[in-house]
């Protein structure tokens, strides 16, 4: 569901690049029945929870993107306000604070969040806050009990727009947690191999 993504990027440079393509009839309609809305639905929020990293973008003062991973325990992004928001604990990195420094000028932000073994990616837009001192309530709500760090601040962003993106072209991986099974069914599958080749012999 495009859920008024389209309606808040498409520019008119945006458009006029995709009536030279000759997209834009197809893209106009598909903006036109998207819902209007600014609240992660109960799959949107399962995909976020089910996620231990994501892609954070901002954009500094001199008009350059800045683009950055975060990383954390499975659900470290929390889902709050029944969807309309989004919100992490922000724990001490290699204390550069690009990211932070953009959001004291230009609080939008995108983010990707991408599970590349189910070849799905969820693109989220919205509005920035970073709550330098944030009260126990707060932390209590977004503090991953297997989050580690230092917690310095806590972000959160109040979605404006959300898109599942094509997965055409997402090549799949898998983390060593996802491939774990197949490979245990595969060490069980080896010894009944090796325990049948033994039989035949005797």
């Amino acid at each position: 569901m495009v859920h008024a993504y389209l309606q808040e990027l498409v520019t008119p440079a945006v458009a006029a690049v995709q009536e030279q393509q000759g997209s834009r009839p197809a893209q106009a309609r598909h903006v036109a029945h998207a819902e209007v809305g600014e609240r992660l639905g109960p799959d949107e929020a399962a995909f976020v929870a089910s996620r231990d990293w994501f892609v954070l973008a901002t954009v500094g003062e001199t008009g350059w993107p800045y683009v950055q991973h975060r990383g954390g325990p499975a659900g470290f992004l929390r889902v709050l306000d029944d969807g309309a928001t989004l919100a992490w604990a922000d724990v001490r990195g290699n204390r550069q604070y690009l990211s932070v420094g953009n959001l004291a000028t230009r609080p939008r932000v995108s983010l990707l969040l991408l599970d590349q073994a189910r070849q799905a990616r969820l693109k989220v837009i919205g509005e920035a806050e970073v709550v330098e001192e944030p009260d126990d309530a707060l932390l209590a709500a977004v503090r991953h009990p297997e989050q580690a760090g230092r917690v310095e601040r806590v972000v959160r962003v109040r979605v404006r727009g959300y898109d599942w993106n094509c997965p055409q072209h997402i090549t799949p991986r898998f983390t060593a947690e996802e491939l774990a099974p197949l490979l245990s069914e595969l060490e069980s599958l080896r010894a009944e191999v090796e325990r049948l080749r033994r039989s035949a012999a005797t």
